[in-house]
């Protein structure tokens, strides 16, 4: 049983994994597809609505959650979305009719039990800056029809992107821009809300956000009573938050006390500041401080929005920037929640949900909404079960626009003022972040500070557009520029690790039993021990895809350092006449030309193969194929000879698919490899013969008169096997199903060991020649687990069909095979086969 088990585990480690692709047929997968199709189309319909899967599980439990996660921030988005409708230049309750339809209908389409929609502070600065350049008095156009106009648009174009799958395009803006114009408009925010803040009424916030900055300081003269009242309200509001957070800390087990009411800060200081308005306006016929007084109860703006196209060529400009805010902020929140609370969203749908809010929110009388961070965190550690919390946010904003509104009225400015700079605070970038992106990448926080100062000295419109097209022009840059890498090797440890007793021994390994990392030759660290690649090959590394912007820029690199390290097969020339224009070479003369030649080949310089690292390359398209094939024309007749290509690690079989077309499968006369020495039996034919060879020996026993025959035939089957090393089986291919034939038949052989004559080689071809011979039982099949005397690491051989020797990999390192021997499954495989080519000439 030992002995078995010996042999069997042997027997797999020498027997190769072999990989033969399937040819890519791309009809068969458009039929695929299609017959996919009807099931594809009815998940993506029912994506639309996630609330059916799990809505039939609402529970009690779920209840209480939600509806506390909801009022709270219920109480929280009410001052919020009046102050932020002041920054948009609207009256104040268009901000609470943005807040009630996003939260009333997101429940029924996102994804994020998390996020809160309503208005937020850059979307509120964007409209603010619009309606300021359109809502003129030559125009005729109103605040609040911009604004829905914005809403409307913003959401059709956000619907559409989510139903066609396009929310990939907000990918391309990395955070860096996100953070600039974030920062910006936070900036922007709070120095618009300076004056209101000291009651000033001479100052046009308006204006471009330095001019806001310095006549905030010239009219400083002018301050107000309600500087009292902004100042003593910030004081309030981050003497709570810093105050509660301490408490937390100390008072651990009163956490979830010490967190609501530290939510509860804005509606405090908002309640206290009207009643104090309240009462230094009693028996006086006007405020001494700036209030916010009416707000109409109910849906006042419901209806049919209005608009024509003219007001659509007026906003035109604005849309894209309106659409990136909307999907940045409200994706990237999704996401950073869904990672925090372990669960995923969907990042379509919830482009979609986001659509539909502000598509329906428009008929409201909102304007653009989306996801906001603050209420979002709020609401994630309130204990919110569900999106239906935000439903009861909805009904806390219905309660104030049909109850309370009348107690709005004593709202001083300067307290809004104060809930607004206290909430954007959290939008600005620390120093951390700034001193983590110049670490990092010095490029990125150039985009950083260029989005912060465009949004300072303009607009967040041109903010968002300068960071994003920042962005985008790096990434154009990175990938038509990409990093590549010449690569050496490091000696790291052998293979087998009977080496090590040859090293103690003082018996130098030979260069095969010993395995290699590759870097570059120029490592900032390992540079002072790396070797150079074997004599005549090349190691090249692409850290990218190859297509087409790239496609040349890599073929050049490859070509200058062939030029520069490897020498040329083309004869020197020896008269003027021959020399070309651009060759810089000496003359050299007729008599001592063949001695040039000599040292050139004894020089170790003349390059046999090229090895390709393509670990990084996940697409290769047509003009990347284009460029191996010059490339691989320009290397030849630089060299004077056909240079062979190996490739390492390719990524997906259609780049394969792509290489074996362009060519690059079969090379110096060798193809891929016939179905001839080892055929691995399928499965299905091993219970075949298992049947039969039990139906055999039930007649040997009944059949004495052939026992003497039968046992001749065994001991000589026996005695090819020992000669061999090796068991072959002739099976018709024709009976054989594809899926077998596509993974099983292989044409190896084991490399004889290094002490063996070349007499050896010639036993495979006899093995070769004599492969029509049938064995295959499993008794038989042992022979192939046969462990013989090595002195060396036993690679693969093949034979192909001009009679040529070809390598494969080390069966001790167990990794798969391709059928195309130009292709490897790592770079080490990919090393030694080019050594072995160069060796072989």
């Amino acid at each position: 049983m030992t002995t078995t088990d010996t042999s069997t585990t042997s027997s797999s480690s020498n027997t190769p994994l072999i990989l033969d692709y399937e040819p890519i047929s791309y009809p068969k997968i458009a039929a695929r597809f299609a017959r996919k199709l009807p099931r594809y189309t009815k998940e993506y319909l029912c994506s639309f609505f996630p609330i059916v899967y799990w809505i039939h599980r609402y529970n009690l439990t779920w209840l209480i959650s939600d509806v506390i996660a909801g009022v709270t921030v219920g109480i929280v988005v009410v001052p919020q979305g009046m102050g932020y409708a002041k920054i948009a230049n609207l009256p104040p309750e268009y901000g609470l009719y943005s807040s009630f339809v996003g939260l009333a209908i997101y429940c029924f389409f996102g994804t994020s039990k998390d996020i809160s929609i309503g208005p937020t502070a850059v979307m509120s600065l964007l409209v603010g800056q619009t309606v300021s350049n359109v809502a003129t008095a030559e125009s005729g156009y109103t605040g609040p029809q911009i604004g829905v106009a914005m809403a409307l648009f913003g959401g059709i174009i956000s619907v559409a992107l989510g139903m066609l799958r396009l929310g990939i395009l907000v990918d391309f803006i990395p955070e860096p821009a996100i953070a600039g114009f974030m920062t910006g408009s936070a900036i922007t925010i709070a120095i618009g809300q300076y004056p209101k803040l000291f009651g000033m009424t001479g100052v046009d916030t308006h204006d471009a956000t330095y001019l806001v900055f310095g006549n905030f300081f010239k009219h400083l003269p002018d301050t107000h009573l309600d500087v009292a009242f902004g100042l003593v309200g910030l004081f309030v509001l981050y003497g709570f938050r810093m105050g509660t957070t301490y408490l937390g800390k100390k008072y651990p087990r009163h956490e979830k006390l010490w967190f609501f009411i530290n939510i509860m800060r804005n509606g405090v200081v908002v309640i206290f500041g009207t009643l104090f308005a309240w009462a230094i306006q009693l028996h006086k016929d006007e405020s001494p401080i700036s209030i916010l007084e009416d707000v109409p109860a109910g849906f006042t703006a419901m209806g049919v929005p209005t608009f024509d196209t003219n007001l659509l060529s007026e906003i035109a400009g604005t849309l894209p920037s309106v659409v990136i805010i909307l999907i940045l902020e409200h994706v990237a929140i999704a996401k950073s929640f869904g990672r925090r609370n372990n669960y995923k969203i969907n990042a379509d749908q919830e482009i979609i949900a986001l659509g539909v809010a502000n598509i329906i929110g428009c008929f409201f009388g909102a304007y653009p909404n989306t996801g906001s961070f603050s209420r979002t965190a709020i609401k994630a550690r309130s204990g919110v079960r569900t999106p239906l919390a935000g439903v009861f946010s909805a009904l806390v904003v219905l309660l104030c626009l049909y109850a309370l509104t009348p107690a709005f009225y004593y709202i001083p400015d300067a307290i809004l003022a104060a809930v607004i700079i206290h909430a954007v605070s959290d939008l600005v970038s620390g120093p951390k972040f700034v001193q983590h992106l110049w670490h990092i990448n010095p490029l990125e926080l150039f985009t950083f500070v260029a989005a912060v100062i465009i949004t300072f000295f303009t607009s967040v419109e041109y903010g968002i557009y300068v960071s994003v097209a920042l962005a985008v022009f790096f990434m154009l840059i990175r990938i038509a520029r990409p990093r590549y890498a010449v690569l050496g090797r490091v000696p790291v440890r052998p293979i087998r690790p009977d080496i090590q007793d040859e090293k103690k021994s003082d018996a130098k390994p030979n260069d095969s039993d010993v395995e290699y990392v590759y870097v570059k030759e120029s490592h900032p660290t390992l540079h002072d021990i790396v070797e150079p690649p074997p004599p005549g090959v090349l190691i090249f590394r692409l850290d990218e895809s190859l297509t087409y912007p790239n496609a040349g820029f890599i073929s050049d690199k490859i070509m200058h350092y062939v030029q520069d390290n490897f020498t040329s097969g083309l004869a020197p020339p020896t008269t003027r006449g021959e020399r070309a224009w651009n060759d810089r070479r000496p003359l050299v003369k007729k008599e001592d030309l063949e001695a040039v030649m000599a040292a050139r080949e004894a020089s170790g310089r003349k390059l046999r193969a090229i090895v390709l690292d393509f670990s990084a390359v996940n697409h290769l398209d047509s003009t990347g194929v284009q460029a191996l094939l010059d490339l691989r024309l320009a290397i030849n007749r630089y060299v004077g000879r056909e240079v062979e290509w190996h490739f390492a690690s390719l990524a997906t079989p259609f780049i394969r698919n792509a290489l074996m077309i362009a060519g690059f499968g079969s090379q110096n006369g060798r193809d891929s490899h016939p179905l001839e020495l080892v055929p691995i039996v399928p499965p299905q034919l091993q219970q075949q013969q298992q049947q039969q060879q039990q139906e055999g020996a039930a007649a040997a026993a009944n059949d004495n008169v052939k026992s003497g025959s039968d046992s001749a035939a065994t001991a000589t089957a026996s005695s090819t096997s020992d000669h061999c090393a090796i068991d072959t089986e002739v099976i018709d291919m024709d009976t054989i199903d594809i899926s077998e034939k596509r993974s099983v038949y292989y044409s190896i052989h084991q490399l004889p060991s290094s002490s063996s004559s070349s007499s050896s080689i010639h036993s495979t071809a006899t093995a070769h020649s004599s492969s029509n011979k049938v064995a295959g039982d499993d008794d038989r099949a042992s022979a192939r687990s046969v462990r013989t005397t090595r002195t060396s690491s036993p690679s693969v051989i093949n034979i192909d069909r001009h009679g040529n020797l070809s390598y494969y990999p080390l069966l001790e390192r167990g990794l798969p095979i391709d059928r195309a021997p130009f292709f490897h499954w790592d770079l080490e495989d990919a090393v030694r086969a080019a050594t072995f080519a160069a060796s072989r000439d």
